[in-house]
């Protein structure tokens, strides 16, 4: 059909090929609207259910590797299904939800294309899915590895003391405490960071 091959064009250069026509056909067959945004801080993506006379909508970060990008996507087509199943009855991210994204990710698990390191995070992360792929540290230092290059890297890895950009403001590295790390700001606030916040080094003479 020729919405499914228009689905198929957009999605070739952002999941990996084989994955393709079973996403092009579960867009066609959930009748909803992907669209593909710029980078957020706060999410990876969302789904909206229907305003009257509209479609279902999803939207996806742009900048994601072919695997965080379908692992997402596939994510969100669980929040659809749970919605179609159950509307707001149950939990955002409840059993309901978890049993959806569950089912959907065995049909995608059994596609060979993903590196191994990935399908083992995936396989565990999947065991208890949380809200966001982006709260469970093992999985996002392997999607990390198969990032677009860029001059960001995980705060993690910096020594303490040293110095980075976030969001255009400079900050300095402090102590880790309990999961968080304890930065201050060039301005003097202070900010707890996530270990796997992707910061620019800023490299001093």
């Amino acid at each position: 059909m020729e919405q499914i091959q228009r689905n198929s064009n957009i999605l070739k250069k952002y999941i990996p090929g084989p994955a393709v026509p079973i996403i092009a056909q579960w867009i066609y067959d959930f009748n909803f609207k992907l669209k593909i945004k710029r980078s957020r801080q706060t999410r990876f993506g969302d789904y909206r259910p229907p305003l009257p006379g509209m479609n279902h909508q999803i939207t996806v970060n742009h900048d994601l590797n072919p695997y965080a990008f379908l692992l997402t996507l596939v994510h969100e087509i669980a929040h659809l299904i749970t919605f179609e199943r159950y509307g707001n009855r149950v939990k955002p991210h409840g059993e309901e939800w978890k049993e959806s994204f569950k089912e959907l990710m065995r049909i995608m698990i059994r596609i060979d294309i993903w590196p191994e390191d990935v399908r083992e995070g995936i396989i565990a992360y999947m065991r208890n899915p949380g809200a966001s792929s982006c709260s469970d540290d093992n999985l996002m230092r392997i999607f990390k590895k198969y990032d677009r290059p860029s001059d960001e890297v995980h705060l993690e890895t910096l020594p303490l003391g040293a110095q980075f950009e976030y969001n255009e403001r400079l900050f300095t590295k402090g102590p880790r405490i309990r999961k968080r790390y304890r930065c201050k700001e060039n301005t003097g606030h202070v900010y707890l960071f996530s270990p796997l916040a992707d910061v620019i080094p800023v490299h001093t003479e």
